[in-house]
C-alpha cells in the first residue's frame, strides 16, 4: 500500500541535503554568471577601496536597519555611512578569496534574478521598506538553507564588526576604548 501525503514527511534528510545542494549549485553558478557577464564589475565605486557601484544601494538599505539597535535613532544615517567606510576598509583587506566570496554574496543579493526569490524584496533595494529588509534578514536567519543561515551570519558580522571596531559605537555598549600604550 502507498503511504498517504500525510504520512510522509514534508522534507527527508535525503531531500534537504538535495535541495542544498540544488540552491548551492544556483548560486554559485549565478555568482560565476554574473562575473563573466561583467553585471557586476570588480573595481571599486569611485572614492571607494572596495565595494563597487553595484553593492551601495543594497548596503545603503540594509545597514541602518541592521544598526537599528546598537545605535540611538537620531544618529543612524551618520552611523549608517561611518560603517560602510569602515566596512569598505576591512574589506579592501582581505585576501582575494575572501573578497571574491564576499562579492559573490552581494551578486546574489543586487542582482535581480536572484534577489527576488532569494530574498523577498522583489523590487529595488532603495525602494524596500524597513519592514521588508526585516523580513529578509529573518527569513535568512531561520533558513532551513545552511547557506542562506550562513550568508545572513556573514553579513550580520561584516556590519557589525564594521560598526563596533569604530570609537563612536563603544559608549553605547560600555567599552571605555583601548587602553593607552
Amino acid at each position: 500500500m502507498n503511504p498517504s501525503l500525510t504520512d510522509t514527511p514534508a522534507l527527508s534528510r535525503r531531500g534537504l541535503l538535495q535541495l542544498s545542494l540544488g540552491a548551492s549549485v544556483f548560486l554559485a553558478t549565478v555568482g560565476v554568471g554574473a562575473s563573466l557577464s561583467g553585471c557586476s564589475s570588480s573595481q571599486p565605486a569611485n572614492g571607494l577601496l572596495a565595494l563597487r557601484d553595484s553593492d551601495l544601494p543594497f548596503l545603503h538599505a540594509v545597514i541602518p536597519v541592521m544598526l537599528n539597535a546598537a545605535v540611538a535613532g537620531e544618529t543612524i544615517p551618520a552611523a549608517a555611512g561611518a560603517t560602510l567606510q569602515s566596512l569598505d576598509r576591512g574589506l579592501a583587506h582581505l585576501s582575494p578569496s575572501m573578497l571574491k566570496l564576499t562579492r559573490q554574496l552581494f551578486d546574489v543579493l543586487t542582482l535581480g534574478v536572484t534577489r527576488g526569490p532569494l530574498t523577498g524584496v522583489w523590487g529595488a533595494w532603495e525602494n524596500a521598506s524597513v519592514h521588508d529588509i526585516q523580513e529578509f534578514l529573518s527569513r535568512w536567519e531561520n533558513s532551513s538553507l545552511s547557506l542562506l543561515r550562513q550568508g545572513h551570519s556573514s553579513l550580520l558580522q561584516m556590519v557589525m564588526m564594521a560598526w563596533y571596531s569604530r570609537p563612536e559605537s563603544w559608549a553605547h555598549c560600555g567599552y571605555p576604548g583601548p587602553p593607552a600604550i
